[in-house]
């Protein structure tokens, strides 16, 4: 059946009003004015569906280039380990587009954001092991006190039929972060005690912390205890005893804490 422009349009305001039905009754007690642009605006959402909606009745449109290339570039400054997929989500767009933004901007991908930060940070050398054997990227590291890795969660990373990372992959991060963070040059595993609180699964990114608890220089033990999270999820943790010299030259500023 064909329609005539005129007929088309009386159909869909037609239409139109059965949708608002509740709307009309709500306007009785409001001006033409206002009734109006409730329903011009009714109009634009239907003929336009990638405008996005908000209760206040105000219409948010699209980002231009400018603006979002803006605001994608403050929002890495302020969060340097966020995805090209949690940017594209974020600013709804394409992967490819989120990009082609960053190569336009010289923002250099995450590989290279998480190495810089790291430059920048880490304050001390891993004593303990080569920092090709630490499991993620050690982002933060302050000898017997503190260390942060990030681990991102690949394919060779998990199970194919599920997609879940495999369990010794973050326990090894954790681990060798508690390795990492001690100020000797042996520095092993004596026992852990540790829990998985989450399945991890593909392209996710973990991040570590570890803390030193307590250090006994007689008995040559350090006490660490590592969570590890994504975003702001627990997804594991475990309590690390680990052998180290007995010998140790006490670093300044620091004082010796010795177990019972």
């Amino acid at each position: 059946m064909l329609y005539t422009i005129d007929s088309f349009f009386y159909l869909f305001i037609k239409k139109l009003f059965i949708k608002t039905k509740g709307l009309i009754s709500n306007c009785i007690n409001l001006n033409k004015k206002s009734f109006l642009k409730s329903l011009f605006h009714n109009y634009i959402l239907l003929l336009v569906p990638s405008h996005n909606s908000c209760s206040d009745g105000v219409i948010y449109m699209r980002r231009n280039k400018k603006e979002r290339q803006r605001l994608l570039k403050e929002t890495i400054e302020k969060t340097p380990f966020i995805t090209d997929e949690e940017l594209a989500e974020k600013f709804e767009v394409s992967i490819q587009t989120i990009r082609l933004d960053r190569l336009e901007l010289s923002i250099p991908e995450l590989r290279e954001r998480i190495k810089h930060v790291a430059e920048q940070n880490l304050k001390d050398e891993v004593r303990s092991l080569p920092i090709d054997e630490v499991i993620g990227e050690i982002i933060d590291l302050n000898l017997d006190e503190s260390a942060i890795s990030i681990f991102e969660v690949k394919k060779e990373h998990v199970f194919s039929r599920n997609q879940i990372a495999r369990g010794h992959h973050l326990f090894a991060q954790a681990n060798s972060l508690a390795v990492a963070v001690i100020d000797d040059e042996l520095a092993l595993t004596k026992t852990a005690n540790i829990r998985f609180t989450r399945q991890v699964k593909e392209n996710e990114r973990v991040v570590a912390k570890a803390k030193v608890k307590q250090i006994d220089h007689q008995k040559g033990r350090t006490f660490i205890e590592v969570n590890s999270f994504v975003g702001k999820e627990l997804v594991f943790s475990g309590e690390f005893e680990m052998y180290r010299s007995k010998k140790h030259h006490k670093k300044e500023g620091t004082q010796d804490e010795t177990s019972d």
